[in-house]
């Protein structure tokens, strides 16, 4: 490409009225092509048109420009997982599987934003804006894990909410993270992420004592079956859990 050329690539983006939201586009398109530590700023300059020295006018480095997309994308996972959640109704445990099926579906549908937000090594702890963003998406699972740890049987300790939060998070993140980089595609996985998620909880949930078999009760009208009686009368012994003896 000419130098001239270059010259009305950089005028046009001076021009086209946002800068700042072209240059996070661009970003988002290099994130999606190479990862979120595969590109620089001067790339993002490039992408969006503009001259290297043009994104400074907007952000102090490219980690500040990564910092804006994280910041975006989990306003975007909040308002998902919120909807998803919905006060937890019409019951608890269906809520708590459609939280668990939206963060999957951010992880596939935003794959770009979510390297961002969880792959790109941005300190969030030292922006507190993208902190309070961060800790806003995962106050919908503590909320969720609440509710699920008040569901404690009884005679049973009622688990931390914290650490069920983090524990849930931790797995989902694990799962979308194991199809996200292709493992899905190398080797064939026995169940899609939605399954293995569900899998992943129930067996965390009954380590903890809650009971995980949803199965409604029988309701068959027909009535239970008579033992069959020995020479005495008396009832013939069941053949306990494998069946009748031979």
């Amino acid at each position: 490409m000419s130098w001239r050329k270059e010259e009305r690539r950089a005028e046009r983006g001076y021009h086209h009225g946002n800068l700042k939201e072209a240059l996070l586009q661009a970003a988002l398109g290099l994130i999606a092509e190479k990862g979120a530590a595969g590109f620089t700023f001067a790339d993002a300059a490039r992408m969006a048109g503009v001259s290297p020295a043009a994104p400074y006018r907007h952000f102090r480095d490219r980690d500040e420009l990564l910092s804006s997309i994280a910041q975006r994308g989990f306003e975007q996972f909040e308002a998902l997982l919120t909807q998803a959640w919905d006060d937890g109704r019409p019951d608890t445990v269906s809520a708590f599987e459609r939280v668990g099926k939206a963060y999957l579906a951010f992880a596939r549908n935003e794959p770009a934003f979510y390297s961002a937000m969880f792959e790109s090594g941005i300190p969030v702890d030292l922006n507190p804006t993208l902190m309070a963003a961060s800790e806003r998406a995962f106050a919908i699972i503590r909320a969720a894990a609440e509710r699920l740890a008040a569901m404690a049987p009884p005679g049973m300790p009622r688990p931390p909410a914290m650490m069920m939060a983090l524990h849930i998070w931790s797995m989902a993140h694990g799962v979308a993270s194991l199809f996200s980089r292709g493992d899905a595609a190398r080797r064939k996985l026995p169940m899609s992420p939605d399954e293995l998620l569900e899998a992943e909880v129930l067996i965390y949930l009954r380590g903890l004592g809650f009971p995980t078999d949803r199965r409604p009760p029988a309701t068959s009208a027909e009535p239970p079956p008579v033992p069959p009686e020995g020479p005495s009368g008396s009832a013939v012994p069941p053949g306990g859990p494998w069946g009748k003896p031979k």
